[in-house]
């Protein structure tokens, strides 16, 4: 390719790339191989979890939720490709800093053709069934953007791997040419691509001194460090806020890295050939993001919940544990609705449970509001922190999520989907959306968290998920209904989506049958919203004012507490009798749950001896 470049101000740059500003802070991200799959599909998975930069004081007039339908575009010799800083490529670290005074845009040599695709926070699918997904990982230096010498960060190389390549291996490859050419800033990232027949891990990071001690020059010795991995046909890969490649072998025709890795690994004291094979992880980072398990405990959930049978424990013994593998056989393959419930995970049943304990509340509400500790930021081995939660796949501030799915004995237009959810994934609706639209409806361009919008796709679907938070466990059954029920029709619709969309391609050319399922699309996603503000709307009755009401059948009920709750929150210490100062002076009365008559008078000395049993202890003593 091409290596020139031209640097701008804010006065140039293309007016698409403002539309796109939420970050993906701490993603969880899978790829289902072919011969891993029940029907020969490639699916590969993202969550878009977080807020824009810095969390804490952070404005949320700036974060809009939006994914948008980039179109093919034809560009003349000598047009060149705007590429745009990214305000969040420092992540929420309080200790770093991508930032620029000037949202500065540099230019790069355009192709003559870019395919049409969908894109959000970063490149989602093309047209031609090219897939990719995105994490965020820990790397030991995150150098700031410089429009001269650093101009990449990962989510404009994925926008730009989406707009040129057709396969995942061409896509790794531009990728790295990119990040050699034209240098990389920002966090460590993660990158997964995948066509309908193989799948690419690129993981890259920035670098920022030589042997001597001066600044490298990437314009000439190269601005990035990288190294991609092919995963192999029958296995599931998953990769969470951490690198997961780990020895670099050079001669395997499936593992590709950046020229300079040796050299700058040997440079920075990182690594030497004394140490036999360079191992990524351990190399370039410090391991896990923000606190033990952060990272680990979403790749064992993933791979413990598809492959039983290896008995992964959910324990390591560090941040450099090699205990779960780059990628695993599932125990059984798997199918478009196995793909969706990956991202459907609180780690329920597990050590690391969210829905039980007094931090789940009565009701067992999954969702913690963020700690003082829980930011997704610098973790050093050693480190112990005050406290923090169990990070699960399932997020509360997740943007959205989605599931690619390439076919490759089907037309590209036919046989790519993005089943698209927006909010959390364990309460959302996924909505398919084909490779061969050309266009996604408008209500998806609203999402901004400032304002409450009945017109945004994202706040019907994060609206039910904060309202179920009042009473989780009983409203999860009233969105799992509706979600089961949608989600099954769109799966069994498929076939006969294809073959009609197939018929059209057969007869009327590719634009009769991309116009169609642009309209297929279009109407079921207004379907599902219009379904999911109904559920709402029912919701909001069936659940006001801490009961359980059913007007159809008229009859309303006080949900109440559970036995457990009412005992550790002391309701047993309650004005039940007169001498309540007394009553609380005890030490250990349990909840009963039931009405006993006693003589009068007599009350204190009955709770004493029949509903405490830390005070008969005390007698026996």
């Amino acid at each position: 390719m091409t290596s020139g470049w031209r640097f701008f101000g804010s006065s140039a740059f293309l007016a698409i790339l403002l539309i796109l500003s939420v970050t993906s802070q701490g993603c969880t991200t899978f790829i289902i191989t072919p011969g891993a799959s029940k029907d020969g599909s490639m699916y590969l998975g993202h969550t878009n979890d977080g807020y824009g930069r810095g969390v804490l004081g952070h404005n949320l007039t700036d974060d809009d939720i939006k994914v948008i339908y980039v179109q093919a575009e034809d560009h003349a010799n000598g047009s060149e490709r705007a590429v745009r800083f990214d305000p969040n490529s420092g992540s929420d670290e309080p200790t770093h800093s991508a930032s620029t005074d000037d949202p500065d845009v540099v230019y790069i040599p355009e192709v003559n053709h870019t395919y049409g695709y969908l894109t959000g926070s970063y490149g989602i699918m093309n047209e031609r069934q090219l897939m990719c997904s995105e994490c965020t990982d820990y790397a030991k230096v995150q150098p700031n953007y410089e429009p001269e010498k650093r101009i990449f960060y990962s989510s404009e190389l994925s926008n730009i791997a989406l707009e040129r390549c057709t396969g995942a291996k061409e896509a790794v490859e531009l990728v790295g040419s990119l990040i050699d050419d034209y240098g990389y800033y920002g966090t460590g990232e993660t990158l997964l691509f995948a066509d309908p027949e193989e799948a690419w891990v690129i993981e890259m990071c920035g670098y920022d001194l030589n042997a001597s001690g001066t600044a490298y020059d990437p314009k000439s010795s190269g601005g990035g460090l990288w190294v991609a991995k092919k995963v192999v046909d029958g296995e599931v890969f998953a990769a969470p806020n951490i690198f997961r490649i780990r020895e670099v072998n050079t001669s395997d025709p499936d593992i590709l890295c950046s020229e300079n890795l040796m050299q700058v690994a040997q440079d920075n004291h990182w690594w030497s050939p004394e140490d036999g094979p360079l191992d990524w992880l351990k190399t370039v980072s410090t391991g896990e993001y923000s606190h033990p398990y952060y990272s680990l405990a979403r790749v064992w959930s993933v791979y413990n919940r598809i492959a039983p049978s290896r008995n992964f424990s959910p324990y390591v013994e560090e941040t450099w544990s090699q205990e779960y593998p780059f990628s695993v056989r599932p125990d059984e393959k798997l199918g478009t609705e196995d793909a969706l419930l990956i991202f459907r995970d609180h780690y329920e049943g597990t050590v690391f449970d969210l829905t039980t304990g007094m931090a789940a509340g009565p009701y067992g509400n999954p969702y913690r509001n963020r700690g003082p500790f829980d930011d997704h930021d610098k973790f050093e081995p050693g480190e112990i922190k005050p406290g923090v939660w169990p990070r699960p796949v399932s997020a509360f501030f997740c943007s959205y999520s989605y599931v690619t799915q390439g076919r490759s004995w089907l037309p590209d237009p036919i046989g790519g989907v993005c089943w698209f959810g927006f909010a959390q994934p364990y309460e959302t609706c996924y909505m398919p959306i084909r490779a061969g639209v050309s266009s996604i409806p408008e209500e998806f361009s609203y999402g901004n968290r400032s304002v409450f919008d009945r017109n945004s796709a994202w706040w019907a679907f994060n609206f039910v998920t904060n309202w179920a938070c009042l009473r989780y466990d009983s409203m999860i059954e009233d969105i799992q209904i509706e979600q089961r029920r949608i989600e099954a029709e769109e799966v069994s619709n498929q076939a006969a989506i294809d073959q009609q969309a197939l018929e059209l391609l057969e007869i009327d050319g590719i634009e009769a049958s991309c116009e169609f399922l642009t309209d297929n699309c279009t109407e079921n996603a207004l379907s599902v919203l219009d379904d999911w503000w109904a559920l709402a709307d029912r919701l909001i009755v069936k659940y006001s004012n801490g009961m359980i009401n059913d007007f159809e059948n008229e009859t309303t009920v006080l949900g109440g507490y559970p036995n457990w709750w009412l005992n550790e929150t002391g309701y047993q210490y309650g004005p039940r009798i007169y001498e309540i100062e007394e009553l609380r002076q005890l030490d250990g009365v349990v909840y009963v749950d039931e009405t006993v008559q006693t003589d009068p008078g007599t009350e204190l000395e009955y709770i004493r001896d029949h509903q405490c049993p830390a005070c008969s202890e005390v007698e026996e003593e």
